[in-house]
């Protein structure tokens, strides 16, 4: 499938910002699954300088720096992204998670050794004995691994509620779990933290999926939001990627933008201003199929 991609972000001030320095995790990724056709980042004010670089997990960030007064910065990124169906193997057929949990253990290959990094705690999602606990009656003894993963994957979709305004970006895994709602960043949060309380390696992943306006009714262009979801390692197999906010097993339909342990390391926007006093935040979101075309 084809999307065309365009994420604004818009910052209005109430006084002059005389600098600000940036740094975005906007531009997707290309995977197993995944091509880009075109991508691009655009920003007014025109920056001093517009550098780009990889991150440690291979994505791709780019850096500016606005010098001159402004009460208004908008930076948009745009791109045009192919996605591919990738078959996932049978869920019974995969390894026992004990054994997939020693094998990382061991770590005897550079995958699996890169892949042991999301076995510990990062940040935003550390180890809980009650998110353990949970995680458990997903993975009774000799449980085939992603066979485990997909009845947990489940159990969220169900035992926990989609409210947007329940949590915020910097709520804490524990939190979200002890209040049963939250939204995608939540859900993926709790479920990589069950993962790894069990010793599997899990990583977060931070894209797009098209909203599906209701029958008879137009979809709203910008009406659409960065979605979340985590991928688990299987060995012998690779990543597999899972969304328990809509639970299922991720298709051509999901854009990945980039992956990391958490949400900490694929934020989309940040950095520092000097100046500008109060500052209000408008973001626009639009993934338009274009595979009709």
């Amino acid at each position: 499938m084809r999307y065309r991609l365009q994420h604004q972000t818009i910052y209005k001030y109430t006084e002059d910002a005389a600098l600000s320095l940036n740094e975005l995790c906007l531009t997707p990724r290309v995977t197993a699954g995944q091509s880009i056709a075109q991508t691009g980042v655009f920003v007014r004010p025109s920056p001093d300088n517009l550098e780009a670089r990889f991150d440690y997990f291979g994505n791709a960030l780019t850096s500016f720096v606005v010098q001159e007064p402004h009460r208004e910065m908008m930076i948009a990124a745009e791109s045009i992204v192919d996605t591919f169906p990738v078959p996932a193997p049978d869920p019974e057929a995969t390894p026992p998670w004990e054994q997939v949990r020693d094998t990382l253990r061991l770590h005897k290959d550079q995958e699996q050794l890169h892949a042991c990094c999301f076995t510990f705690d990062s940040p935003m999602v550390t180890y809980s004995p009650a998110i353990q606990e949970y995680a458990r009656k997903s993975f009774s003894p000799a449980t085939p691994v992603l066979a485990g993963a997909l009845d947990l994957n489940s159990r969220i979709f169900n035992d926990f509620t989609y409210e947007k305004n329940a949590t915020n970006v910097e709520t804490p895994m524990e939190e979200a779990f002890r209040l049963r709602k939250g939204v995608c960043q939540d859900f993926s949060h709790i479920m990589i933290g069950c993962l790894r309380s069990l010793g599997l390696a899990a990583r977060y992943v931070s894209g797009y999926l098209e909203t599906i306006p209701p029958p008879g009714k137009t979809k709203l262009v910008g009406a659409d939001a960065s979605h979340a979801w985590l991928s688990l390692f299987v060995p012998g197999t690779g990543w597999i990627d899972l969304d328990p906010t809509n639970n299922l097993i991720v298709s051509e339909k999901h854009i990945t933008l980039a992956w990391g342990r958490d949400y900490s390391d694929v934020i989309p926007v940040k950095g520092v201003v000097l100046g500008g006093g109060e500052h209000a935040l408008t973001v626009i979101v639009d993934v338009e199929s274009q595979s009709g075309q």
